[in-house]
């Protein structure tokens, strides 16, 4: 080092223009071991964590081709602890049905003009005009002069009486049981159907899906996803496919496989409505030739926040397929829940499910006294 400045010293002394530059060339020979005694110990003492670390060797290919998959299991179902109170779901639809009786009498006993006043509540809580009508007959009839307690107890027997009506514990099923589930796109159908799935694998039974909403390909995605996250095995077919083909391969696979059930996926397009109908009832037919007796449930998947539009879309799919059961969805997030009152008084057709709520078990079996008991809780959480 000494050596080669005085080199430098002796080169810049012959030509005194290179002093400039000597000048430079000095002072960077002076200051490099210090900048190096400071940066290497930093770099010495970088975290072992921040290293990126050495990848795993590989399998060989007879090992990798031998090594099992494991199967997706379904997700616990939360405890108790975790499961909403029905009353707090229904919170929306018990202001809007009967949570307004209160004021609306303060403390007046029932005469024609609150009559004309509890006429126009109940048709605002989307029960329906066939209904409204039929429960004001009964609080005419029952109730006349009575005060808000009164009518509230003849209105909450009403209900009950109509719900109790559609009200189905037992189901028979079939070997495999194969389940049709019908709705518009948005209703909830194929998380409904997920989660059907995951109750049933939670039972302890082989479940196959069947993706048969082959017109939208986000439809397969999704159900494909909810097959992984219940662990049951999913049929598709291509998109733009022929539904009744994934819905007969379903069935198949079931038998083949000894699945307990078999849940299966449909498109729902209204603004198609003759090819939709045709659809379905070529579903219907196909299905059973491996399976006598299926389907052996054709569930019916409406939105609650339709309101009106739900009785509109139940009439749709009657028509088209013979509707056993229907399910409720989104209860949670509406004030428009008094239709589901409207679609027992006007179709009779079973309640199966309700849906209250985005986990596992907010997806519910139908009780007209639960429900009820919910609808008409004085206290949020009164009811379960």
């Amino acid at each position: 080092m000494n050596g080669l400045v005085q080199s430098l010293v002796d080169l810049a002394s012959a030509h005194a223009w290179l002093v400039p530059a000597f000048a430079v060339a000095v002072l960077a020979l002076l200051v490099a071991p210090l900048v190096r005694n400071r940066t290497e110990p930093a770099a010495r003492a970088e975290p072992e964590a921040a290293r990126a670390p050495e990848p795993e060797p590989a399998l060989p290919e007879a090992a990798r081709a031998a090594a099992p998959i494991p199967e997706p299991q379904p997700e616990p179902s939360p405890g108790p602890a975790r499961r909403a109170r029905l009353a707090e779901r229904l919170a929306r639809t018990r202001s809007a049905l009967v949570g307004g009786l209160g004021p609306l009498f303060a403390g007046r006993a029932l005469d024609a003009e609150l009559l004309a006043q509890l006429e126009k509540q109940l048709f605002d809580a989307d029960l329906g005009v066939k209904t409204a009508e039929s429960l004001l007959e009964s609080v005419r009839s029952s109730a006349a002069g009575g005060d808000s307690e009164t009518v509230r107890r003849v209105l909450r027997e009403a209900i009950l009486a109509k719900l109790r009506r559609v009200e189905r514990k037992d189901v028979p099923r079939g070997t495999p049981h194969v389940v049709l589930v019908l709705g518009v796109n948005g209703s909830g159908k194929t998380t409904t159907i997920g989660k059907l799935a995951a109750r049933e694998r939670a039972a302890g039974r082989k479940v196959v899906l069947g993706a048969g909403d082959t017109f939208r390909a986000a439809a397969i995605e999704q159900l494909e996803a909810w097959g992984v996250r219940a662990g049951c095995e999913v049929v598709k077919g291509q998109p733009g496919g022929d539904p009744a083909a994934v819905a007969f391969d379903t069935v198949k696979a079931a038998v083949a496989r000894g699945a307990e059930v078999a849940i299966i996926d449909t498109a729902g397009r209204l603004q198609t409505r003759a090819p939709l109908v045709e659809e379905l009832r070529k579903i219907v037919r196909v299905i059973g030739r491996d399976c006598p007796g299926a389907p052996h449930e054709t569930l019916l998947v409406l939105d609650a926040n339709t309101g009106q539009n739900a009785i509109s879309q139940a009439r749709v799919f009657t028509e088209a397929a013979g509707v056993t059961g229907l399910v409720l969805t989104k209860l949670d997030g509406t004030a428009k829940g008094g239709v589901l009152v409207g679609l027992a008084d006007e179709f009779g057709i079973p309640v199966r499910y309700v849906g209250v709520g985005e986990d596992l078990e907010d997806l519910r079996e139908f009780s007209a006294d639960e429900f009820v008991d919910a609808l008409f809780a004085s206290e949020p959480g009164a009811a379960g």
